[in-house]
């Protein structure tokens, strides 16, 4: 990690060998260093304390299974099988390194389908891997992706689920809680749970938000002088306790690398770093009221294209005030004002007028998959005709209700009977004459053959390793390789995920997604 050394507690996450087979374990590195067991804080009060095959025929399989601590995080998910599809042995018959790696290197860019799957997957509610041990490589992992992604409210419930009272999960915990604006609730736990052992910064922090401020001082006189404190967060913290600041002073330099505390106390001191160029996750501290509507707009855009943000946070913030100037996003908030308020009244004339401009608008910002859910029933519903019906069938085909939408429309163009037939899941009534067309043509006619080596995973009862190949698979073909597409398709199908492989083929066939 630049800048930082890696906490102990997360060193010992995995042995010397998992280490060798697998690398470095993830880890995002704009987390901050919230705790470390190496610090020994002197308790100045007692604040804190001191501390140091298809799916429906999938078997259980037949494996070795070394019994985990009933408190090791692998147990932990937000979706049981009933709710993801999946058994709740995806991950028990396969090596715990492998997966790691693969959770790791997972690619975040790809169409919204296989984005959400991914998330399915690491949310599932499933078994550990048969070698895993209590101290939740794998949890970790599937932690660190969501927070790379940006889906902050999934990977906090997801560690609260686990309850994070251990250093490595309480530490993305508490960056979390800076990011949403809970850091309050975090500093709380800290003060309960004495062996978190905070560092000097949280703890200064923590008791300078408590209103403690002669204390916080205290702690932070302790540490220069014993020199425990770094340089960037020695002259973070001065100008955090200095109440009485001169405001024509000289700004604090901006820290090489920026740490959701870092980031805090930088807002805190009156200068804020802008989130556009700082990791996804920091967009959601944009969402906050403090941030103006620009900025508000801005992250919502950033992290809906991600599914990392509820799509009714974006329709509130598109449509929370009127644009007071023109282009860029002030033009795409004002294009979907014209649609939404013509969705509202139901109004085929004012509809039909608006969506060209707000469904241009979405493609801009790439969020055509949530405007397609906020507006699948309402737009379903209307009597619309020639172009504009036309155009709200290729909205409807990015919904959850796609093959409804082919049901109901009366293809009249090559392109449309063909997207029709996708979303049925059946294309031996159509031909096609576009490359994208022939790559999920392949997929959806027989013509491709699930690759042997995903075959071997499967067969073998390692369908999670399986599907994190196929995910992977599917980014390969984003990048130019229409093979890899048919491929990741077809696996998805033969496993019973039906529905995620023709929302799959449909976004690939619509959207312009870059390489």
């Amino acid at each position: 990690m630049k800048g930082a050394q890696l906490i102990t507690a997360f060193v010992l996450l995995a042995s010397a060998t998992q280490a060798q087979e697998a690398g470095p374990l993830s880890a995002i590195d704009w987390l901050s260093n919230s705790v470390d067991p190496n610090i020994i804080v002197s308790p100045l009060g007692s604040e804190f304390g001191t501390g140091v095959a298809p799916l429906d025929g999938a078997e259980s399989p037949v494996v070795t299974v070394t019994p985990l601590d009933s408190g090791s995080p692998d147990l932990v998910g937000l979706l049981p099988p009933s709710m993801t599809g999946l058994p709740n042995t995806i991950w028990s018959a396969s090596t715990e390194s492998i997966l790691v790696s693969l959770v790791t290197a997972e690619r975040t860019e790809s169409v919204p389908a296989i984005q959400d799957f991914l998330t399915v997957l690491l949310l599932a509610e499933a078994k550990p891997p048969f070698d895993a041990g209590r101290e939740g490589n794998l949890f970790l992992a599937r932690v660190d992706k969501l927070l790379e992604v940006g889906a902050l409210q999934q990977a906090q419930a997801l560690l609260e689920a686990a309850d994070p009272q251990e250093p490595a999960l309480f530490r993305r915990w508490f960056d979390i809680s800076l990011l949403t604006g809970t850091e309050d609730n975090a500093c709380a736990t800290m003060r309960d749970a004495p062996d978190l052992a905070p560092t000097h910064a949280v703890r200064i922090f923590c008791v300078a938000r408590g209103g403690d401020w002669d204390t916080a001082a205290l702690i932070l006189n302790t540490g220069i002088a014993l020199g425990d404190i770094q340089p960037d967060d020695e002259r973070l913290l001065v100008r955090f306790l200095e109440t009485e600041f001169d405001d024509h002073a000289a700004p604090v330099p901006t820290p090489d690398r920026i740490t959701p505390l870092k980031f805090r106390l930088l807002e805190a001191i009156g200068e804020p770093v802008p989130t556009a160029t700082l990791p996804r996750a920091f967009a959601h501290a944009d969402l906050r009221d403090v941030a103006s509507w620009r900025s508000q707009l801005e992250a919502a855009e950033r992290l809906a294209r991600y599914g990392a943000v509820d799509d009714n946070v974006l329709r509130a913030l598109y449509t929370a005030q009127r644009p007071a100037a023109s282009g860029g996003i002030w033009d795409r908030a004002e294009a979907f004002q014209r649609f939404d308020t013509a969705i509202r009244a139901r109004d085929p004339v004012a509809v039909a007028a608006a969506l060209p401009a707000a469904w241009s608008a979405m493609q801009d910002a790439r969020t055509e998959v949530p405007f397609a859910r906020l507006y699948e029933p309402d737009l379903a519903a209307l009597p619309l005709t020639g172009d504009a019906a036309a155009l709200a069938f290729h909205v409807l085909l990015l919904s959850a209700d796609y093959e409804a939408a082919a049901l109901n429309f009366s293809a009249t163009t090559d392109e449309d009977e063909f997207l029709s037939a996708v979303a049925r899941g059946n294309v031996s009534s159509v031909t096609a004459k576009t490359p994208a067309q022939q790559t999920v043509f392949a997929a959806f006619s027989g013509e491709t053959l699930v690759p042997d080596s995903i075959a071997d995973l499967i067969n073998s009862q390692k369908l999670g390793e399986a599907l994190l190949r196929t995910i992977a698979t599917f980014g390969e073909g984003m990048t130019g390789d229409p093979v890899a597409i048919s491929e990741a398709l077809v696996t998805l199908r033969t496993v019973g995920l039906e529905d995620v492989a023709r929302r799959a083929a449909l976004q690939y066939l619509l959207l312009d997604r870059p390489s």
